[in-house]
């Protein structure tokens, strides 16, 4: 990293230095009223991962441009903000991304036995040629060098500050009327050659964005009995994995227990908020 002196600001915060003054501003103001944190949580509770109710209606520029920029203010590995935002409005390059899915849905359908094999068919996984933008974001991996403060044992941290790219897109849309759904099923060399993606730049989520007839009160896959919410007290570890909550914890297991029920029966956001 070097000294201070050498290529940094002399007011970065070294360890050991003494500071009169704070080298940035603060926020003075750090916790959100209760409506706004209500409008976060139901943000958060009622994105939904949509696939068949996409409107033709266009997405104006700058509802798009608001929810972009949420996308950019994502968290990431070393500030080094890894992402590419490919915006898809051309209805020739959604046909060939359309001809990939189809490719890789049929090979997915081949993985599955018993009942899910006879559901796999029935799912609507996609809505790339309704939806009037498509988007696809990335991640260069070697944007601001080979070595990244924060990614120098878990090679992968730029991956995921891609992915909390996607998720600020998401709650940001959520908050817009606009849905969002991620399509995973292609073969990345394949969305590579139809969108003209280099070599060293990896394709991290596809996505189909546009207002909607409406949202589900429950994930899709959910409804269908696909997959059943977990109950997150059961996910609950301390201090060891696998360790259930001692005497001191069980208050916490029972809260989250009781906020899940809240959610299951739509009383959460009144009655937390």
């Amino acid at each position: 990293m070097g000294e201070p002196g050498q290529g940094f600001p002399t007011s970065f915060p070294w360890k050991g230095t003494h500071m009169e003054k704070p080298i940035q501003a603060i926020q003075e103001n750090h916790r959100f009223t209760a409506e706004e944190r209500r409008a976060l949580y139901k943000a958060v509770l009622t994105r939904r991962d949509v696939r068949g109710q996409f409107l033709p209606d266009p997405i104006p520029d700058e509802v798009l441009a608001r929810i972009l920029t949420a996308a950019h203010h994502a968290p990431s590995v070393g500030f080094m903000q890894p992402w590419n935002f490919l915006v898809v409005r051309s209805g020739e390059v959604k046909k060939t991304v359309h001809d990939a899915f189809l490719k890789a849905t049929a090979e997915a359908a081949e993985m599955f036995e018993g009942e899910r094999a006879r559901v796999y068919p029935k799912l609507n996984l996609e809505g790339i040629l309704e939806s009037p933008v498509n988007l696809c974001i990335t991640c260069d991996r070697s944007r601001t060098g080979p070595v990244v403060v924060g990614r120098t044992h878990i090679p992968v941290m730029d991956i995921y500050s891609s992915v909390c790219a996607v998720q600020n897109l998401w709650l940001a849309a959520r908050a817009e009327g606009v849905g969002v759904g991620w399509v995973s099923i292609f073969d990345n060399e394949a969305l590579r050659e139809t969108l003209g993606i280099p070599d060293d730049i990896v394709p991290v989520a596809y996505l189909c964005l546009g207002y909607v007839s409406h949202f589900f009160e429950r994930p899709e896959l959910e409804t269908a009995g696909w997959q059943e919410r977990l109950e997150a007290r059961d996910l609950l570890y301390f201090d060891q994995w696998g360790q259930g909550p001692s005497e001191a914890d069980a208050e916490l297991t029972e809260r989250v227990a009781g906020d899940q029920q809240a959610v299951r029966d739509s009383r959460f956001l009144d009655e937390r908020f």
